[in-house]
């Protein structure tokens, strides 16, 4: 009967994960299509550095040694994790123990070492997020679901370490010849305990384990903790040119190599070809890899505790920004999920019944989700890029956002269309001419 509640649960939990995971996919795909470019080798390289052996996570030595507590006892908990499935498929116990022997016991112990570390780690960050009150952990984007969502998982690692240690402890009263040190130190609670008793205590920390195991895989996706997996693909999509350059505007600079040579000779336009769209307004503009970065944000913070907009007291916060990307796609997901047919563009409804990502239109955009205050703060220093654990450039999304707002939308501050018809005027931010420039270049030499 366990052997078939197991498979059973099994089951469940792996086919709605399925369908979960698909979700957020379909989500990402909603962005354009990237050309990928750069060294492949250097792609690896920084998976390998940052995703795995997270490299970056280290510039802030006290966090980062209790995430990596937390992170390696995830790897190695696998090891664990796989005979638990193998004995609930077979009916087996400790499956592993008989063949492995030594090794066995030395797998456990680590195990065992790494999870008592996961746990003292998860109590300094519940400290560091409910008591000390870390200003990073504060910011209003934080509140309601974020600072849940972050407090959750920390309880359910938690509880996913104690049932490791109620399983093994119990079991070693059971099995005299398993040596687990950490297991035996508290293995002496129950020893006055009744054999039935101890079976129930060690299945409760059996199934307990494996239930939380189950719930985190099926929780993940609406998590932040899907970073957890997103890293790596991320890490290896990440740009690698070099740190703020920008993308440039190919309409744009036909325009201004002609200012700059009248003669210079372009193509002609199609007549017939759509308007040129300049920068960002929806999720459907940017590419699929910056909504690869929106779900993969860890929320950590970091890239707002460094952002000099941020820190003067200015609304602009990187993190809120892929997390407003990340949460548009998701609305914009489940109304095509569920057919949401009074979302279908007008030029398409006599055509179809079927919502999709090419005929939505729910006369919403990202600029419903974040203010030209925050985009007009920020200086493009890439301060949240260099910051960024996982190497996601919020300002890559900023920039295109304020193009589409300052060329499409008009929405430009006056003193930024002074400097621009000044750019335009005389070739240089400042109100005054080329040749006053120059005559000014040479008295300051002369």
């Amino acid at each position: 009967m366990e052997q078939a509640i197991f498979s059973a649960i099994v089951f469940i939990t792996f086919f709605v994960a399925f369908r979960k995971y698909s979700f957020v996919y379909r989500n990402i795909m909603l962005g354009k299509k990237d050309k990928i470019e750069g060294n492949k080798s250097q792609r690896i390289k920084n998976t390998v550095m940052i995703a795995l052996g997270q490299k970056k996570m280290f510039k802030r030595p006290l966090a980062a040694t209790m995430h990596l507590f937390i992170y390696v006892a995830f790897l190695f908990t696998q090891i664990e994790l796989i005979e638990i499935f193998v004995d609930g498929f077979t009916s087996q116990h400790r499956f592993f123990s008989e063949y492995l022997g030594g090794v066995y016991t030395f797998l456990i112990n680590f195990i065992e070492f790494l999870s008592l570390g996961a746990f003292i780690a998860t109590i300094v960050f519940l400290a560091r997020r409910n008591l000390l009150k870390i200003p990073r952990f504060i910011k209003p984007e934080m509140n309601g679901w974020p600072k849940l969502d972050g407090n959750l998982i920390l309880y359910a690692e938690f509880l996913l370490v104690t049932f490791i240690f109620m399983m093994n402890s119990a079991d070693m009263q059971l099995h005299p010849d398993l040596n687990f040190f950490i297991s035996g130190q508290l293995s002496p609670l129950w020893a006055s305990t009744t054999h039935s008793d101890l079976v129930l205590i060690e299945r409760i920390g059996w199934w307990g384990h494996i239930i939380i195991v189950f719930a985190f895989l099926n929780y993940l996706p609406y998590s932040k903790h899907l970073h957890i997996l997103l890293a790596f693909p991320n890490t290896y999509y990440a740009r690698l040119t070099p740190k703020g350059e920008m993308k440039n505007m190919p309409d744009i600079q036909k325009e201004v190599a002609s200012m700059f040579d009248p003669d210079a000779a372009f193509e002609e336009p199609d007549p017939n070809a759509p308007l040129p769209k300049f920068g960002v307004s929806d999720v459907f503009d940017l590419h699929w890899t910056d909504l690869l970065a929106a779900y993969t944000c860890t929320e950590c913070g970091r890239c707002t505790s460094v952002c000099p907009a941020n820190m003067t007291g200015k609304k602009l916060s990187p993190r809120k920004i892929m997390m407003d990307v990340r949460d548009r796609s998701e609305e914009i997901g489940k109304n095509i999920q569920i057919n949401k047919t009074e979302f279908i563009s007008d030029e398409h409804k006599e055509n179809t019944t079927k919502l999709t990502a090419e005929n939505y239109n729910d006369s919403k955009n990202l600029f419903d989700y974040i203010s030209q205050e925050e985009l007009l703060a920020c200086t493009t220093c890439n301060a949240c890029m260099e910051a960024c654990p996982i190497m996601i450039s919020p300002v890559d999304i900023i920039v295109e956002l304020r193009r589409n707002s300052i060329l499409e939308l008009s929405q430009s501050p006056e003193p930024w269309n002074s400097m621009f018809n000044a750019i335009e005027n005389n070739g240089a931010p400042w109100a005054f001419s080329p040749d006053d420039r120059d005559k000014w270049i040479e008295e300051a030499n002369a």
